[in-house]
């Protein structure tokens, strides 16, 4: 689920971050807003958070349903990997490494 991938995330975003690294978690329509909002808060999440209450996010990114999605997004906005499940966190630091080299 996405709150097991939290603590991944949130280390992969301060590994990076001062590389100018920036991540963005989205909430699912489904996703209860208050609990969205209280997880962020209390758990002091170091990214933006972002509701997705109507799932027109979802359908831009090719209708993802299932979740955890995340998305590699170079600086020009270009799609460089979708990830399905929790990413294998070599492999996304990898990824990440080579998109802030460029």
């Amino acid at each position: 689920s996405c709150i097991a991938e939290m603590p991944q995330m949130v280390g992969t975003f301060n590994k990076y971050r001062e590389r100018g690294f920036e991540m963005v978690a989205v909430a699912m329509s489904y996703d209860p807003p208050q609990y969205v909002q209280n997880y962020a808060e209390t758990r002091q999440l170091p990214f933006t958070v972002a509701l997705d209450t109507n799932g027109s996010n979802a359908k831009a990114f090719g209708d993802v349903q299932l979740t955890p999605t995340a998305f590699l997004i170079d600086k020009d906005g270009n799609i460089l990997k979708r990830f399905v499940g929790i990413p294998d966190e070599a492999g996304l630091h990898k990824l990440i490494e080579k998109a802030l080299a460029t």
